[in-house]
């Protein structure tokens, strides 16, 4: 298990899977979405049970807001880990 802090800025757009991904410790955790227009619809999020404990489903999403925020596309989350980060998140 890696000790160094993961970045935000790992999260990784895969447009063709229609997901964002982290990469770490060999494994992935990531969030489903589905694109429309001027918006990313956030369905899934999910960390495997060997990363579960970490904040990497906060770091996911954190990276995947400021993706998306940049491109000026606005975040719908469907999924409930999504709207609860959505909502305890400062703006």
């Amino acid at each position: 298990m890696s000790t160094q802090p993961v970045q935000s800025s790992a999260v990784i757009d895969r447009p063709e899977r229609q997901r964002y991904e982290l990469a770490v410790d060999g494994s992935v955790v990531f969030a489903d979405y589905q694109s429309q227009p001027g918006k990313v619809v956030i369905t899934h999020v999910e960390t495997p049970t060997a990363l579960r404990g970490r904040g990497l489903a906060a770091v996911l999403m954190q990276g995947l807001v400021d993706h998306a925020e940049g491109r000026g596309l606005q975040i719908v989350p469907v999924c409930s880990y999504a709207q609860d980060w959505m909502s305890r998140r400062e703006p």
